[in-house]
């Protein structure tokens, strides 16, 4: 009991600075004898008051103030989410708590501090946000509580047994809004654009009455001429399309933007893409690429894929080896029986290194529907547009220009072979990948 009560007593700064105030005095009374009792008088009184403001602390029962901290079972990467700390206070007089959170070391926050007062039997809660830019398991430690009366004169630690672990998955938050705008039909509000379908798919669905505004080139004579009456062919979206995100697991998937690295924001834009394609009617898969390593997800329309596709994405860690194209092109030549539309989420930073994987991606687009997803480095694009005065500043801008046409080079490039790309900054990936899919499925490529 000793031992549990000098572990949870501290002292405040007001306490020892009136101590500190009352040591100056007795050095007055040196001088002045005639504060020598004064100085006593306050010394007393302020033991007197410590004592009091200790006991008052520590006599009030086995849970004088109660703490407990809520949040979800598990965070959404890149994403704000939200945690909140229940304080009870069981005293019989108001109370100053002041918390202190140990948060998980990947959030690096050393200086969590949260004071909140609270009146005799007062309930409160404490908000606040974390934005995780990696995904795994995060542990959260004790919430420490430092508690004080009116006096404020010492304290009482209360630590909180609520240990616990939370799992970082990809960003499901963004998947459950891009969900609701598309069951309330506002995904033109986030930036999805409706495609006007160009032509008509060869996918048969049945035969109507014509009214007015169908496409007369679709009149069905024979129909027409059993039922005497104007009739029509109606055609949906073929579905049932074999869709994959290849997903580069590479050194130059390492690069971050805003805290998330490039394997982030393509692992984010996968799990969104694949919810819509399977929206869609398409069959979903998924295929990770590092080093001389190819783990192929089948594709399936089944409504349990996404549940296989956000644990399969939840454990994808960068590699640092460059990886091996040559080896992706055999595994998914002799896994792909069915042509398929492939997602390449990859990032090239020269000419040169594009150049080594292009026979290797014109090898892909020859039997696959091959899309090419690579970032524009958003830094440099800065550093064209800044006002330059100095040589130093010249040369940085010249050099940042330069790698910004190499990244125009490149699209020309593919597009010379015949294969889809898309260059868009790390932030707008997800918006348009969908977009192009769906001018793809417009255009009734796959």
């Amino acid at each position: 009991m000793l031992k549990a009560f000098y572990q949870s007593l501290f002292f405040t700064t007001r306490f020892y600075a009136l101590l500190g105030s009352t040591a100056m005095l007795f050095v007055l009374a040196y001088f002045f004898p005639s504060l020598y009792i004064v100085a006593e008088l306050i010394v007393t009184l302020l033991l007197f008051l410590l004592v009091l403001d200790i006991f008052f602390l520590f006599v009030a029962g086995k849970n004088p103030l109660v703490v407990t901290r809520t949040l979800a079972g598990r965070f959404s990467n890149g994403d704000n989410n939200d945690i909140n700390i229940k304080l009870v206070n069981n005293y019989r007089f108001p109370v100053t708590v002041v918390i202190l959170e140990e948060l998980p070391v990947q959030f690096q926050i050393r200086d969590f501090r949260k004071k909140v007062q609270l009146k005799a039997g007062e309930e409160s809660a404490v908000h606040y946000t974390l934005r995780p830019v990696e995904r795994g398991e995060y542990h959260f430690g004790k919430t420490n509580t430092f508690v004080r009366s009116l006096l404020g004169l010492s304290q009482r630690y209360i630590a909180a047994e609520n240990e616990t672990m939370v799992k970082v998955y990809p960003s499901f938050l963004q998947l459950r809004n891009y969900e609701f705008y598309s069951f309330s039909g506002r995904l033109q509000e986030m930036g999805v654009h409706k495609q006007r379908v160009t032509g008509h798919s060869l996918e048969f669905d049945h035969i109507k009455e014509y009214v007015r505004g169908d496409d007369v080139r679709m009149l069905n004579w024979k129909a027409t001429a059993r039922r005497g009456t104007l009739m029509v062919n109606n055609y949906v979206e073929e579905k049932s399309q074999q869709v994959y995100c290849v997903i580069d697991k590479g050194r130059a998937m390492k690069m971050p933007f805003e805290g998330l690295s490039l394997l982030d924001y393509a692992i984010n834009a996968s799990l969104i893409f694949s919810n819509i394609a399977l929206q869609k009617g398409d069959k979903t898969g998924l295929v990770t690429l590092a080093a001389q390593q190819v783990d192929v997800l089948p594709s399936s329309g089944k409504k349990t894929q996404m549940n296989l596709i956000i644990e399969k994405l939840y454990a994808q860690e960068t590699q640092w080896q460059e990886s091996d194209y040559e080896k992706l092109s055999i595994t998914l030549r002799s896994v792909f029986s069915q042509r398929s539309l492939l997602i390449l989420f990859t990032n090239f930073e020269s000419m040169t290194a594009l150049q080594r994987q292009l026979p290797y991606l014109r090898r892909l687009a020859k039997y696959h529907l091959l899309l090419v997803v690579f970032f524009e480095n958003t830094e440099l694009k800065k550093v064209t547009k800044d006002h330059v005065h100095t040589v130093e500043q010249i040369y940085r801008q010249v050099i940042a220009q330069k790698f910004a046409y190499e990244k125009k080079l490149m699209v020309r490039e593919l597009t010379k072979y015949g294969i889809l790309s898309l260059l868009t900054p790390p932030e707008q990936l997800t918006l348009n990948v969908i977009n192009k899919y769906l001018e793809l499925k417009a255009r009734a490529l796959i």
